[in-house]
This record gives C-alpha cells, structure tokens and sequence, in this order.
C-alpha cells in the first residue's frame, strides 16, 4: 500500500512538471488568445447568469420621488364641505378622505371604512370603520368625526354645496367604530355620498357654524387623506403661491409611493403655460385645445379622457313656440355639423354625442340611432312641413293659425371662447336651412343669476355636469323645470319621469341598464335638446409616472383618484419576494 501510495505521488508530480513545463513553452501570442478565450468565456457565463437571475425577477413600485404640478387660480376652501373650485378640489382629493372612495375604473370601494351593510329594502346603511385610522395629525378617527361631518353638511347656516346629498338622512351613531346612516325612501346611488371627506372634530368642534367659512383651517387642512400639507409659501401681498405635501404613512390604502407632491397656483391659462415651458413645474391640466397642439408638437405626454359634461342646445318651448314643432327640432339637429365644432373648436379634444347620457357612462346606450349631418333632409323635412323659403328675406316662414311665423330664434350663452365659437358655428349652419338665428352673450354669473334661473331664454347654450351616480332626476324629470332643478330644456314626458323615478329606487342593475335604454330611446324621440359634444379632459404629465390611470373622472381633481398608486421610482426583486 505504501508503495504504491509513493507511485501515485511522483505520477502527479510528474504531471504537474510536464504541466509547468508545457506552459513555459507556450509562445506569448499562445498565451494571449488563451488568456482571451477565458475572458470571453467567463464574461458569457456571467451573462448567462444574469440572464437567468433576471428571469426569475420582477420589477416594482419603492417610495421616493417628487411631482410638481401647477394649476389655474388659488384654493380658498381646501375643505370637503365647501370645495368650490377646481383648486379647492385639487387639495381636497388630496389631503381628506371618506367612508368610501371612487376608482379610476368607476367602482366604490372602502377607504375608511372596513366595510357597509344595506338593509334589504334599501333605507339603512350601516358602516363599519376600520381598526387604527388616524388623521393627519395623530388623533384617531370615529363615528365621531363621521357624525359631526355629516350633520354639518345638512346645516342651514353653512350652505355646503354637499347639503342636497345629505338632505331629510337620518344619523344613528351605533358605536365608536359603527354608525347608520337611515333613507326616507331608496336611492340606489347613496354610497357615492359616502365619499365626503372627513373632517376631524377636534379640530372643527369649536368653531360655530357662523364662522366656518373663515377659520384659517380652510387653507390650513389636517385631513386623513393620502398626502398631508407640510408647508404653504405665500407671496408678499398674502397671496398663496404653492402647496408642499408629503405622503401620509398611516393612509388606509397604504403609503403613496411618490414622497413629495408639489402644488403651485396661477392666476390663468398663460402663466401656466409659461411657468411649465421654464419647467417650474411638471403637469398641468385643463388647458385648452387650442393651447394642446404645442404639446403636441414637442412631443409630451398627454392624457386625455372625455367628461362626463353634456354641452348642448336646450330648447325653451314656452318662450319661443317654434320649438314645440318637432319638425323643426329634428331639422335642426340634422343640420348641425357636431364633428365639425369638435374638430375646429376642441381641435379634436372631445367627441360628439347623441345623448343625455354621457358616452363614458355603463348606462349610455350605444345603439341610438346615428344622427348624421344631413342639410338636404334638414331643408325636405321643413319644406314638407309648410316651412317655405321667403326668396326677400332668405327666412322660412309657416302660416301658423292664420299668422305667417319666420323660422327665427335667439341663442343664450356665456362668454367662455369655447361657446362663443361653438354657437357661430351653430349659427353658420343653421342659416343654411333658412332659420333666422340671434346670438346672446352673457357673463356666466349674469347668464346663471338673470337668464338660466327665471328660464328666460329661447335656445341656450351650455353644459350639464353629470356625476359619478349617473343620476339624472334633476336634468331631466318634470318636476325639475323650474329654479332650483336643472331641467333648463323645460322637458316634460310621463314616461321618462317614471323610468327615472326608478332607477333612483332599484338596486338591481341590470334593471337600472334597461330602464336607462328606454329613458334615451324616449328622449331622442322628443328631441326636446340637441346633444353636441362631450370635451376631454386634458392632462400633460411627466413620462417618469408609472401605474397612471385617468379612467372615469367627472371633475379635474379625480386624476388623483389613485395617486396612492402612482410611483415614479422602482427597483427589481426575485419573483417570490415580489407582493
């Protein structure tokens, strides 16, 4: 064994010797390819191995970043009671949260709220809240706070635009976690309400109602939202310039990624503009489309999803009897040129409608029929109807009850460009016919103050907003026509009052689908409006956001419907570490 142990031993070495010695004698430039060849081939292994780690990783969302974003005018009411301009909203969405909240995709799911119960036959909803939410500051939020809010939104003395949702609701606080809200009568859209902000007692319990609209809270908010306010700069004159706000750690639908959010404030569309081609800022939103196509030009990310806002002509029968022949309601609306004022007026930043439903709704009915713009079958229909050309004046005219009537009426609008443009076009177009057509200006508090509330006008130009609820009782039933409902086409049918009155009721949906068909058959029959088009609403941001969502928005401040989720800064894991 031994000896055989020592031949083993000099074998190797003898080995290793011819080994050496092979390699002494290899020539330099055999040296260097060999040198080469390992280099390459450990660099192929290295990045074979990358490859296969890098299959098994999966890149996500980390905290950090800031945005900065500028908007037209200054907030006064950061305040979910009383939030009146977009500014106001913008910090609203921002720094207060509620029971629920919207989504980009049209839902309502819980925010403060851990969870809600309806009673069957719809009159009481009971919420639960959910265990450690806190406000801004540290205190803990209860059906206190939830309590206090709600009764103040239904007080007389601060007038909060909210007060209509929360009108005749009965509040039973059950517990500290639990609270139930009580219904007159169903209404299926209710839990929209339930995305008010909450305002924090502690803080509101002490100032009276007199003095609401004046405490220094309203531009000094402590919500529980998802970003909090950390500093506000103001200029020399007390004017407030910009808004800093952090992410909120203890915000119920987790920390939002982006640490630091930006908010600077100008006084109109052209600093804006100015102050983001400096780069002073990174996004702005609801500029115009006329303002859009330099964005364009260079290039920048631009989001757009249409409102859902209803502009249209709305036929005053009372003041002007033209309009109760619905030959001439329906020849007006073939002769008008929808996709030519999109085109010309929002530089294609909208879509034309046939509707009074919006066009992003679930309940907007995608099979009415076209209403294409047809000039010779405007002009038959009015001919075939009396409507004859009087070749002196270039009016038609009808003998109506032995008085010859001209096909003459007056459009009421505001000053705002975009109408003024659009109602020339209307104008233009309906010359064409042989109508006689007045235009109207008036400043948009004169237009709603003198004009829209008395109804004194004949054909108004305008636009409805249409809320998340869908909920269009106060636009379209009878009961609605005069000040203070929305029903400005004055329009009055048996039918569509019923249906609507039901689909405040029903909770079965796909109940609320029909009965929404049949209302838009209805009213497309009686043409008691023209439908004209829907805008876009506009938002240039930076390309560094990721996971950004516009989905369906009914005002400008819901971009930040699920800004907890943006992120500007990501990093790569292996799969299994990946949430």
């Amino acid at each position: 064994m031994k000896l055989k142990n020592i031949l083993n031993r000099k074998f190797n070495v003898s080995k290793f010797e011819s080994l050496n010695s092979t390699i002494k004698n290899i020539s330099l430039v055999e040296k260097t390819f060999l040198i080469f060849l390992a280099t390459i081939f450990s660099i192929s292994v290295l990045i074979m191995l990358y490859k296969i780690s890098d299959s098994f990783m999966v890149e996500i969302p980390v905290k950090g970043g800031s945005l900065s974003e500028g908007i037209i005018g200054s907030p006064r009411f950061i305040n979910p009671l009383l939030a009146i301009s977009n500014a106001d909203r913008d910090l609203s969405i921002l720094v207060y949260s509620g029971l629920m909240k919207a989504t980009p995709e049209g839902n309502l799911i819980p925010d403060l709220a851990e969870s809600y119960t309806i009673s069957d036959d719809g009159l009481e909803y009971i919420f639960k809240l959910k265990d450690d939410i806190v406000f801004h500051d540290g205190f803990p939020i209860t059906t206190d706070d939830i309590e206090f809010t709600i009764k103040l939104s239904q007080d007389n003395i601060i007038k909060s635009p909210k007060r209509p949702n929360w009108d005749g609701i009965t509040i039973e606080k059950i517990n500290q976690k639990e609270i139930k809200f009580i219904l007159k009568t169903p209404y299926s859209p209710f839990l929209e309400n339930t995305t008010i902000g909450i305002l924090p007692k502690h803080i509101w319990g002490s100032i009276a109602p007199e003095q609401f609209a004046f405490s220094n809270f309203n531009i000094e908010p402590i919500g529980s939202g998802p970003y909090k306010i950390t500093n506000i700069n103001k200029n020399s004159n007390g004017i407030l310039e910009k808004y800093s706000l952090a992410s909120f750690e203890n915000y119920t639908l987790g920390e939002p990624y982006i640490s630091k959010l930006i908010i600077n404030f100008y006084p109109n569309e052209e600093g804006l503009i100015t102050a983001y081609n400096k780069n002073n800022i990174e996004a702005i939103n609801t500029i115009s489309p006329e303002n859009v196509l330099e964005f364009e030009e260079k290039n920048k990310r631009i989001e757009r999803v249409p409102l859902p806002r209803i502009f249209g002509i709305f036929f005053n029968q009372n003041q002007n009897s033209i309009f109760t022949h619905r030959e001439v309601r329906i020849a007006l609306d073939r002769a008008l040129d929808k996709d030519r004022i999109v085109n010309e007026i929002l530089n294609g930043y909208g879509v034309s409608i046939n509707s009074p439903v919006p066009i992003i709704s679930k309940y907007y009915y995608n099979n009415l029929s076209e209403k294409t713009l047809n000039i010779e079958g405007a002009i038959e229909i009015l001919e075939k109807n009396g409507w004859k050309l009087n070749e002196e004046t270039g009016i038609r005219e009808k003998n109506i009850s032995k008085v010859t009537t001209p096909l003459e009426f007056t459009i009421s609008t505001s000053d705002a460009p975009e109408l003024k443009s659009v109602v020339n076009i209307a104008k233009e177009e309906w010359e064409k016919i042989g109508a006689k057509v007045n235009i109207k200006i008036f400043e948009i508090g004169d237009l709603n103050q003198n004009v829209i509330r008395p109804r004194e006008y004949e054909a108004l130009l305008f636009g409805e907003i249409i809320g998340r609820d869908m909920d269009l009782f106060a636009f379209w039933h009878s009961s609605q026509r005069n000040d203070p409902g929305l029903n400005i086409a004055l329009y009055a049918n048996i039918t569509t009052d019923k249906l609507l009155e039901e689909t405040r009721t029903s909770n079965d949906e796909k109940e609320r689908m029909e009965k929404y068909k049949t209302f838009q058959e209805e009213v497309l029959n009686d043409i008691p409006a023209i439908f004209i088009y829907s805008p876009d609403f506009i938002y240039i941001i930076p390309e560094k956001i990721q996971n950004f969502s516009l989905g369906q928005i009914t005002v400008p401040s819901e971009r930040f419907l699920s800004i907890h989720n943006w992120n500007i800064k990501t990093n790569k894991v292996w799969k299994i570490f990946a949430k």
